[in-house]
């Protein structure tokens, strides 16, 4: 797989689709990954049955709140130190770069992702800022790798460059999901067939149906926005965005988010929730929407899909379920809570 100009924008795209609103601003992402592609060349993308089972894996990420990514634009230079610090620490020089997720700058929001669902901690994680700090964290588990790197993120500056979960070949091809970039590329085409068809998000809808992971997938709602909360508290952007649909007698959709968003609501009946995607994208082009890309009187369609079984496991439900975000209830599959259509 090679990355040009026009697979590199459609993969960012699709990723922030992926990222549920989170992973903060795609464009800056992308600007930074072209300008280093211009200058060192393509990287070489492989597959994770490529993976030699001893290579030394590590995760390289943004950390912090998308909401300051849009003012503190990211670096390379920050990237590449948190690397080197956690390999100079580990000395194990890193044979490959693995995503934490699928979100449009590549956040790792929160940090715990399916890795440490798994069993593989978080720790040592190393953070770097772009004033060249850069910082070991070595916790006992991934939670209180969190909580330590929660209290710094503030300190330095709201963002950080992070790399992390280090692990063998061996250990990424068992807890990583497969395919997940080619699945953001191919969400990033089909959404630009779409658009020359004038119809983005049915074409959406009807790729995801197609794929093993987000088959079951629908349009939940369709308005316009009308009201904004938003606020940043302990490093996350937290808050919930009104969307009112079409007609005077049409239902208020409430989406509740901390960076990603977590459950969506009509009146008290919840229709799509977490670990599933939600998503919020723009009604005419398909282009997905961030949190903190939400503005008052945008006209918006909100997507729901299932994601890969591995992320509904008792374990991975125990780590980002409803219950793990306060929520009073367990969670119910998209596909049961509205039937599958």
């Amino acid at each position: 797989m090679e990355l040009d100009e026009v697979s590199l924008r459609n993969t960012a795209e699709g990723a922030t689709f992926l990222g549920t609103g989170g992973g903060g601003d795609p464009y800056t992402g992308r600007l930074v990954a072209q300008r280093v592609i211009e200058r060192y060349g393509p990287p070489r993308i492989i597959g994770l049955d490529e993976l030699d089972d001893e290579a030394n894996v590590y995760v390289a990420a943004m950390m912090g709140t998308p909401a300051v990514m849009v003012e503190k634009i990211i670096g390379a230079a920050e990237m590449d130190l948190s690397v080197s610090a956690l390999e100079k620490y580990t000395g194990r020089p890193a044979d490959a770069i693995i995503a934490a997720e699928m979100g449009g700058c590549n956040s790792m929001v929160p940090l715990a992702v399916t890795f440490n669902v798994h069993g593989v901690n978080a720790s040592p994680m190393s953070m770097a800022n772009e004033h060249g700090e850069s910082i070991i964290i070595n916790a006992r588990n991934s939670h209180e790798t969190e909580l330590k790197a929660r209290s710094l993120i503030i300190e330095m500056g709201g963002t950080a460059a992070i790399s992390a979960y280090p692990m063998d070949g061996r250990t990424a091809k068992k807890v990583a999901i497969p395919g997940t970039l080619t699945l953001a590329l191919q969400i990033g085409n089909a959404l630009e067939e779409g658009r020359r068809q004038g119809r983005a998000v049915a074409a959406l809808i009807e790729f995801l149906r197609s794929t093993e992971y987000y088959g079951h997938a629908r349009q939940l709602f369709e308005g316009k926005v009308t009201n904004l909360d938003r606020r940043i508290v302990g490093g996350f952007t937290r808050g919930a965005c009104h969307i009112r649909g079409h007609g005077d007698a049409a239902p208020t959709m409430v989406l509740e988010y901390q960076n990603e968003h977590l459950v969506a609501w009509i009146g008290d009946e919840v229709q799509a929730m977490v670990p599933d995607l939600v998503c919020v994208l723009d009604s005419d082009t398909g282009t997905p929407v961030t949190t903190e890309g939400l503005k008052y009187g945008q006209r918006v369609s909100v997507v729901a899909a299932s994601v890969p079984p591995i992320m509904r496991s008792d374990a991975a439900l125990a780590t980002f379920g409803p219950r793990a975000f306060g929520y009073d209830f367990d969670f119910v599959p998209v596909e049961a809570l509205a039937g599958d259509r």
